[in-house]
């Protein structure tokens, strides 16, 4: 018998380790609910809603093939090697198979299994699948990580040049076990219930995902380069959830661009292009935490910047995350995460930018935030990004480098569309005051919006001087987009 761990790899096509497990014998899937880790990971509840429903699916999907979906609980991982050794002892399990994960506390978690389980007799195979490239296989002339994109990405171009990763089957139906599938929970306790508004946002299974990839593929990714940057247009995918749940594959995404490109990785298509380059950016992130396993750990990756002398605000914190700041443009992407569970990526920088220099708030309080509220939590992504943009990352935004919210506003929602959208009280404004309404005159404003919460100039030249004195800093220029 042979028993695959299904974790972020929730799908039936292109799953390496289902699709190992199958071929070497009869097969048996099981899936661990593990609400106290999920808790301390800060996973959102729509997030664990969203795996819940692809998990229903897949269960069916799977019990179409004769494959047994189980249910365990482990609520923390350090309960995981126990509660698999003793289904390993029921099932009289041969190998247990898995997908790799690269968090340092999912490495230790499979380091846990993998020796308990052979010193009991139980083989354990773990599998390169959620990434192109096996972190330690994209490393520097020196023998490191890398730690600018630019220089990954021209190595993960030629290595796809030489060798294109391909996709596996999915496995066909196996004779019937007899061993009956345990029912997926429809909640978890600790972790409410999304609205039906959100679900719908984002429907669950993999033929939901593969038709969300067929049409951005077909229809949107020629636009993708001029409309991505842009909140009121549909010009990203939007897949985001479905990868990180393991809906799809990075090798179902990247063919799909491919297709669409006559095989080209760096010229043809810009829209193609420009959505690889963002797939490897996603590689990146995934490298950098097995190279820099500090970033696992609340820690900068740039340890000079932990002198930062952060501010404790709680009353600013709570008005960014209230949507309370007074500028539109932040007010309104704080609305549609909270309505959502997603944020366009555009204004992930911006109000991250906003937080972490212009409020001059720990940006670890930031990247908190998004993870309990994105259907698409990837401590991965989400820390690099948070990194990026306050400047303690790898590949970071320079700190004198700090985006104006109104005239990122201005530039990339020049009409108000987006602000409208999400900010109905500030509907009636024209395409130039609904960006800053503070500016119209008069003493009040719009009624029940309120005043700008900060003066951007001078919360501009207080992150400066924040960031300015900082060992290791070599250039001092000013400047802002």
């Amino acid at each position: 018998m042979q028993l695959i761990w299904l974790r972020s790899d929730l799908r039936l096509h292109d799953n390496t380790a289902l699709h190992a497990a199958t071929q070497r014998g009869p097969t048996v899937a099981v899936y661990l609910l593990s609400p106290g880790q999920w808790l301390a990971h800060d996973d959102a509840p729509c997030k664990v809603d969203f795996w819940l429903r692809n998990l229903r699916q897949l269960s069916s999907d799977l019990a179409r093939l004769n494959i047994p979906l189980l249910i365990r609980e482990a609520s923390s991982w350090d309960q995981a090697p126990q509660a698999l050794l003793q289904l390993c002892r029921q099932l009289s399990v041969e190998a247990l198979h898995v997908n790799e994960e690269y968090g340092i506390h999912e490495s230790r978690r499979d380091t846990a299994v993998a020796s308990l389980l052979k010193s009991q007799g139980v083989g354990f195979h773990s599998y390169l699948d959620q990434l192109l490239f096996r972190p330690g296989s994209v490393l520097t002339k020196s023998g490191g990580y890398f730690q600018v994109f630019s220089q990954f990405r021209k190595v993960c171009y030629s290595r796809l040049y030489s060798a294109l990763p391909a996709q596996v089957a999915a496995p066909g139906a196996q004779a019937a076990l007899g061993i009956p599938a345990d029912a997926v929970p429809r909640h978890v306790e600790g972790f409410p219930t999304p609205s039906p508004r959100l679900q719908a946002l984002w429907p669950a299974g993999e033929e939901a995902a593969q038709q969300r990839l067929r049409y951005f593929a077909e229809a949107r990714l020629d636009h993708y380069q001029a409309e991505r940057d842009l909140p009121a247009r549909p010009g990203t995918s939007q897949l985001s959830p479905y990868l990180a749940a393991g809906v799809l594959s990075p090798r179902q995404c990247l063919h799909a661009a491919l297709q669409t490109n006559q095989g080209e990785f760096a010229s043809g298509n810009p829209g193609a292009v420009t959505w690889i380059n963002e797939l490897l950016w996603r590689e990146f992130y995934k490298h950098i935490l097995v190279g820099y396993p500090r970033v696992s750990r609340h820690r900068a990756f740039r340890p000079e910047t932990e002198a930062v002398a952060w501010r404790d605000a709680p009353d600013e914190l709570a008005a960014w995350q209230q949507a309370r700041t007074g500028l539109p443009i932040i007010d309104a992407a704080m609305r549609q995460l909270l309505e959502t569970g997603w944020m366009h990526n555009r204004l992930r920088m911006v109000v991250a930018m906003f937080l972490t220099k212009n409020l001059l708030i720990d940006w670890r309080l930031g990247e908190r935030f998004f993870m309990r509220h994105l259907i698409d939590g990837d401590l991965a992504a989400n820390n690099g990004g948070w990194q990026w943009s306050s400047s303690t990352g790898t590949d970071s935004a320079p700190y004198f480098r700090i985006f104006n919210p109104l005239s990122q506003s201005q530039r990339f929602d020049s009409q108000g569309t987006f602000i409208r959208h999400w900010l109905p009280e500030l509907a009636g404004l024209d395409a130039k005051d609904i960006h800053n309404p503070a500016a119209m005159g008069g003493l009040f404003g719009v009624p029940g919006y309120p005043a700008p919460m900060v003066d951007l100039g001078m919360s501009r030249e207080r992150a400066l001087a924040a960031f300015k004195n900082l060992p290791s800093r070599i250039d001092a220029r000013g400047g802002q987009d």
